[in-house]
């Protein structure tokens, strides 16, 4: 049974939503702030965190980063709850690694369908989805590992993704826009420097091999052979 952490510091809606995933069948546990999060977080590990942004202590965008910065939870699914509806909040959230997002006041139904859709696509790939090789770059999806030149890599999940889809479609030209959308799940209206961002931290984890990544101006990017 998949166990849920919601942070929240309004008690009212914490409680209707620890309610409601109690109801469709998941474990959930709340908390008001990022210390007693954290501290549970250390005893284990949820397989998916809802989180408010505007909370005392610390914010959620702070917390976000912070797990996207720990070996142990850097893939850990993470849909916001905010208040906030304008598309720089939302990039924002996209930006530092947020899964979805959900504006308030939002329904309950809305909540737990994108709830079991990101826990879809986090899900572990079958093993028949294999290795995926291209020059230095090795990726095992069985194994959820990556290597350049020989030496492991370790990506987030979206980076993780993300140079799977690529590797998935070598040598073709990829818009931004169909990345977003089969990397992140959903489209994203108005500009967006997710997948920018995204590239240039793939690109500089990979080292040497992130050369293989391209820009092709005006559309996309692809990974591959030198664009002509």
């Amino acid at each position: 049974m998949p166990i849920i952490y919601c942070v929240e510091d309004d008690v009212n809606i914490r409680e209707l939503v620890l309610y409601a995933l109690r109801a469709s069948g998941f474990e959930a546990e709340g908390f008001d702030s990022a210390t007693p999060f954290f501290a549970r977080l250390s005893a284990a590990r949820p397989d998916l965190v809802l989180l408010d942004i505007m909370l005392p202590e610390t914010d959620g965008l702070s917390i976000l980063r912070q797990l996207r910065e720990t070996s142990r939870t850097a893939s850990l699914p993470v849909i916001l709850l905010t208040a906030k509806s304008a598309e720089y909040d939302k990039v924002r959230g996209l930006d530092d690694g947020a899964d979805d997002y959900l504006t308030k006041p939002f329904g309950v139904m809305e909540l737990m369908s994108r709830i079991k859709a990101v826990l879809r696509r986090t899900a572990p790939r079958q093993a028949e989805d294999g290795v995926l090789a291209l020059g230095d770059i090795v990726l095992d999806n069985a194994r959820h590992t990556v290597t350049s030149a020989g030496e492991p890599v370790i990506l987030t999940l979206k980076e993780f993704d993300l140079l799977h889809y690529l590797l998935q479609n070598a040598d073709l030209v990829l818009t931004r826009e169909k990345i977003m959308e089969s990397v992140w799940g959903f489209g994203f209206e108005g500009e967006s420097r997710t997948v920018d961002m995204h590239i240039k931290t793939l690109r500089q984890k990979l080292g040497a091999a992130g050369a293989q990544i391209h820009t092709v101006r005006g559309v996309g990017y692809k990974i591959g052979a030198d664009v002509g």
